[in-house]
């Protein structure tokens, strides 16, 4: 199995102490942007990227997370190579690392936590099961197995990061009150870190 963790911090000539031109824009605070490739395997091989069912995520593979924090907000990039073609996929960030079963990633991560949540019975509130206060991206495949989806949301992490990103089996996520953030079962999992 290949993973590859890159860790990049981007910023301005100002905030690296470089000279700035007149009219150069001086951001308040460093954008930082951490990327992880990982390559899905079958439970019992797998270290960061299971696969939990091999027809609709095929080992071998391969997940991209690249994660951009800015001042008002976070971008989250997902992006596939060989999974099934032609398919959607709905995935969302985990509060938990993966793990030989599908539920081991726990809960979704929110920003603002469901006090009527508990682990055996996550958030189904719209209020909070929604993807303003939870990391929500919809992957689209190609004939090739190929896709990418994107979200921003407008939070930044604090002492919370969310751990991995969960495929869901369903090309959608559910909105309505008893359903909110509902994709089906969990067929792969990516242990990521967010920063």
């Amino acid at each position: 199995m290949r993973v590859v963790i890159v860790v990049a911090v981007l910023c301005a000539a100002v905030a690296c102490g470089g000279d700035t031109g007149p009219g150069d824009a001086k951001p308040s605070e460093e954008e930082v942007a951490a990327r992880e490739i990982g390559v899905l395997a079958p439970v019992d091989a797998a270290v960061t990227a299971f696969t939990y069912d091999q027809e609709a995520a095929p080992p071998g593979a391969e997940l991209e997370l690249e994660v951009i924090a800015g001042d008002d907000g976070t971008t989250v990039r997902l992006s596939a190579d060989l999974l099934q073609p032609d398919r959607g996929y709905a995935a969302h960030a985990h509060t938990d690392p993966c793990g030989r079963k599908g539920t081991d990633a726990g809960p979704h991560y929110q920003h603002e936590v469901d006090p009527a949540a508990t682990p055996e019975r996550p958030s189904v509130d719209p209020a909070y099961a929604n993807p303003r206060n939870e990391i929500w991206l919809e992957l689209k495949t190609d004939a090739h197995g190929n896709g990418v989806a994107e979200t921003t949301v407008p939070f930044t992490f604090g002492d919370r990061v969310p751990s991995s990103i969960v495929l869901h089996e369903h090309p959608t996520t559910e909105t309505e009150q008893g359903r909110a953030g509902s994709a089906g079962g969990r067929i792969a999992c990516f242990t990521a870190p967010f920063r």
